[in-house]
């Protein structure tokens, strides 16, 4: 199991947010970074844990510096984990051409592409290195109380691992909560550039593992999401909220269970993910402490 390197350690609301790297091997060997907060009651034993999941050109320090999350999580006694959005020096060619793919990029998903399919595994490093990495430490997370929530492509990494899991029969994650995110990337033009890119069956095969707007539409079980974005979002054409609000009450699920929430006036920025945040933190208090 890989071990971990701390980078830095910071006291914030009398817990710790600290910095470590590891050597991924899904991501092909190259360093892997992410923050970590612990709440101070992390001192007396296992903690439950937030997963966030970064959005575009975000490293593992965007949120954790400006998402406003700690406040209250410090107060709910919850860890965050922050991890980056995509590897780092890969050395693929074009992997830094474009601000929406490669380099701060990931999708997560994993890459079935000849190109990038040695390193471009980011859904299998969040769902499952990443866990086993921050267990196998021996850091006071307690991953059997987990919840995920993210930003923008992030938000769709989040309901994306929640609703796999919750297909697969796991139950990885209790709730999942997500800013702006992109609820059906295959008809979304970052979603499609994304697909087409990583995976070998290109949008069809992003449509079958990797859609939310599409998964939603198969779960059985009871689900808790909550979705937040702003009505005046610069990027509103490629999140489409309606198209997952719509499949989701068309396979039963009510505002109990799926809610969506157009905040008016709020655009794509930190500003509106740190306004919101508490009360996205104290969602998933509710049902991790439950």
């Amino acid at each position: 199991m890989a071990k971990l390197e701390q980078l830095s350690c910071a006291k914030h609301f009398g817990g710790t947010l600290t910095k470590y790297k590891f050597k991924s091997g899904v991501l092909g060997n190259l360093d892997a970074k992410f923050n970590v907060f612990l709440p101070s009651s992390s001192a007396h034993g296992k903690v439950p844990v937030l997963m966030y999941l970064g959005g575009l050109t975000c490293t593992e320090d965007n949120a954790a510096q400006k998402g406003g999350f700690m406040r209250d999580a410090a107060a709910e006694g919850i860890a965050i984990i922050f991890p980056d959005t995509s590897p780092r020096g890969a050395g693929i060619q074009g992997e830094d051409d474009h601000w929406d793919f490669g380099t701060g990029a990931g999708w997560y998903v994993d890459a079935t592409h000849p190109q990038w399919i040695k390193h471009y595994k980011m859904f299998t490093h969040v769902a499952q290195e990443l866990p086993e990495v921050i267990e196998a430490a021996g850091l006071p997370v307690d991953f059997s109380r987990q919840s995920v929530l993210g930003h923008s492509m992030g938000g769709h990494g989040a309901l994306v691992l929640y609703l796999t899991s919750l297909l697969c029969g796991s139950n990885t994650y209790r709730s999942c909560s997500a800013f702006a995110p992109v609820c059906a990337p295959s008809v979304a033009p970052w979603g499609i550039k994304a697909f087409n890119g990583y995976l070998s069956g290109g949008v069809e095969e992003g449509r079958d593992k990797y859609d939310a707007t599409l998964l939603i539409e198969r779960v059985r079980t009871p689900v808790n999401i909550l979705i937040d974005y702003g009505t005046a979002d610069e990027f509103k054409h490629q999140l489409n909220p309606d198209l997952f609000i719509d499949a989701a009450r068309k396979a039963g699920f009510d505002e109990t269970q799926v809610q969506v929430r157009g905040q008016d006036g709020y655009d794509h920025s930190y500003y509106f993910v740190a306004t919101f945040a508490p009360e996205h933190v104290k969602f998933h208090a509710r049902i991790l402490k439950a």
